[in-house]
């Protein structure tokens, strides 16, 4: 638009007066600048008193489209510089610190880990790199935790992840009812159990989870049923796996642990027996909140067949186990206690188990007779923590297969009804 026969300020009033006035349509954000300049030069703005320079404002404002802020800036541009350069108001763009590749990296291991919290997964990028010397997660060790939750909500980490669900927990004069206090040793063992639902009537599978409360050392497996023909020999099996000395065995108040046969086996062992406190829920929280981190986030909910537990053993056995303790980071809290005598957990320190194990001071002298670091640290580097968590995912893959082919064999299809669902839904991250 030419307006340039409009040389008073009195002619600017009068085209103030009408609600619509004129108006620039279709012009770039350039040529807006190009003649707010030209206007500016042409009332000699700047020699202008106070009223009139409102009454220029209200006009270039009515023309441009432009706030009297935006306004008030430009023009303190032109005073300062002489000109309206184009280009102003352009957002600068920091260069992303984060490529494409680091985003496919952090899918790649939360697909091999299941999505583990911020800080774990921060330590298995460290471990990476400094364990294991791979050098393309260089940049990921140094990442914040929080900023691994935002890099989950790009679209290249969409397509590439798999996601993650959730658990519960459950409840004779065996055993002293109190809370055990492990003193910072390790041997002091939490014990609880999972069971794989029922389906027509029929019982399903029984997870047995055992997790030393110091370390976080875990040993899980798996019982057809939780009698005590079934659960003592599993039980032995179970602790002869930890590679330190057993003190202490900790569980709810459930009969499957609390009766005369595993009391006996505890006291041949010369293993103290403890139970939950009534009211004290807990007493035993650590086991359980491992039950739905670890065994409901890998197992599902759905029902398996009783006899699938020596399938689902060879499984925890040759891969559950170890990736659990060699090559999975696990928070560790600091505790305070402030003036008013209130404790306060902070989880700033996440290690694999066996990390945790080798950072206790003589740790050595906690290992069960027969049992060396040296066959330990073998285990440990074997393989990296995203090649064993891989490794360990088609082991579990192989397992489902194996068992679904089974059971359409027995049942003409029926167990895919039942365990169709994909092992992988979608779940929260764990501080473990």
């Amino acid at each position: 638009m030419d307006d340039s026969q409009i040389t008073t300020l009195e002619q600017l009033r009068s085209i103030l007066k009408y609600p619509e006035g004129l108006k620039f349509k279709g012009l770039s954000r350039n040529e807006k600048y190009g003649w707010l300049e030209k206007t500016l030069n042409r009332f000699d703005y700047f020699s202008l008193g106070k009223k009139d320079k409102g009454v220029v404002k209200a006009y270039l404002s009515r023309m441009t489209g432009f706030s009297r802020a935006q306004l008030t800036r430009l023009i303190s541009i032109k005073l300062r510089k002489g000109s309206i350069k184009s280009g102003i108001g352009k957002r600068h763009r920091f260069e992303a610190k984060y490529t494409i590749i680091d985003k496919e990296l952090l899918a790649q291991t939360d697909n091999a880990h299941g999505r583990l919290s911020g800080p774990a997964t921060k330590r298995i990028f460290q471990r990476l790199h400094d364990v294991y010397g791979d050098k393309k997660f260089n940049k990921l060790k140094d990442i914040s935790p929080a900023h691994i939750y935002n890099l989950r909500l790009s679209r290249t980490y969409k397509l590439r992840a798999q996601t993650f669900a959730r658990t519960q927990s459950i409840q004779i004069n065996i055993g002293a009812r109190r809370k055990p206090e492990a003193m910072g040793k390790p041997g002091w063992i939490r014990v609880d159990t999972v069971h794989q639902g029922d389906l027509d009537g029929q019982k399903g599978v029984y997870h047995i989870n055992m997790v030393d409360s110091v370390l976080q050392w875990e040993i899980v497996a798996c019982v057809e049923k939780i009698s005590e023909r079934y659960l003592a020999p599993i039980l032995e099996e179970a602790l002869g796996m930890f590679p330190f000395a057993i003190l202490g065995f900790h569980s709810d108040n459930g009969s499957e642990f609390i009766n005369e046969v595993v009391a006996k086996l505890l006291n041949k062992l010369l293993i103290e027996q403890t139970k939950s406190r009534s009211g004290r829920t807990n007493d035993n929280a650590l086991v359980e909140g491992k039950n739905g981190s670890v065994i409901r986030k890998h197992m599902g909910y759905w029902h398996i067949e009783q006899r699938h537990a020596p399938l689902i053993n060879g499984f925890y056995r040759d891969y559950f186990n170890v990736y659990l303790n060699f090559h999975r980071p696990c928070g560790f809290a600091t505790v305070t206690v402030d003036e008013k005598g209130k404790r306060h957990k902070k989880y700033e320190t996440y290690q694999t188990p066996y990390e945790r194990f080798r950072s206790l001071k003589r740790s050595s002298r906690y290992l069960r007779e027969g049992v060396s670091f040296e066959a330990l640290d073998k285990t440990a580097a074997r393989e990296t923590d995203n090649e064993f968590a891989q490794m360990m995912q088609k082991a579990k893959d192989r397992l489902f297969n194996d068992l679904a082919r089974t059971d359409q064999t027995k049942k003409g299809g029926r167990f895919q009804k039942i365990m169709g669902t994909p092992r992988r839904g979608l779940s929260g991250s764990s501080l473990d």
